[in-house]
């Protein structure tokens, strides 16, 4: 009796619709390197990031030049404000949180071109990348910093 591969039971695209389909992935996601790439040597044009938690979360650290826009205070008024030209890079907690493609969705279902942070802030700080604070990191002994918060 031959076993076949796990791996193949849904047999592979061919390479074009492979190439489309990874492109549009692509098209979606930012890695947080090329971000920091971006930071690091001042090439941040044509985009803003955006941390679509709530206040407290990005309070306790954000992304260096991050504005807070918590996806459920996102509404026609309160985006109304911001740039239609620019493409807007939503990030939440982690790959355990779905506050980054809330925000997504809600900021494309209002015109905007969108692009989600791989990762979140987690994978960010995993990486050693620099965060802002705009309140003291909590000792281990105080309350615990918010987490996701979305």
């Amino acid at each position: 009796m031959t076993i076949e591969p796990r791996v193949l039971t849904f047999p592979a695209l061919d390479s074009a619709t492979t190439a489309a389909r990874l492109r549009a992935e692509l098209a979606l996601d930012v890695d947080p390197d090329d971000l920091v790439r971006d930071l690091n040597v001042g090439t941040q044009r044509g985009y803003v990031v955006v941390e679509t938690r709530a206040p407290e979360a990005f309070a306790s650290a954000h992304i260096p030049g991050a504005i807070n826009l918590p996806y459920r205070d996102m509404t026609p008024e309160s985006v109304s404000r911001l740039d239609r030209d620019l493409v807007y890079v939503c990030y939440c907690e982690s790959i355990h949180c779905n506050a980054a493609t809330k925000g997504a969705l809600k900021l494309a279902e209002l015109g905007f071109k969108v692009k989600r942070l791989s990762g979140g802030i987690t994978a960010w700080q995993a990486a050693g990348y620099p965060v802002e604070r705009d309140t003291p990191v909590l000792s281990l002994t105080s309350a615990a910093a918010p987490r996701c918060a979305c």
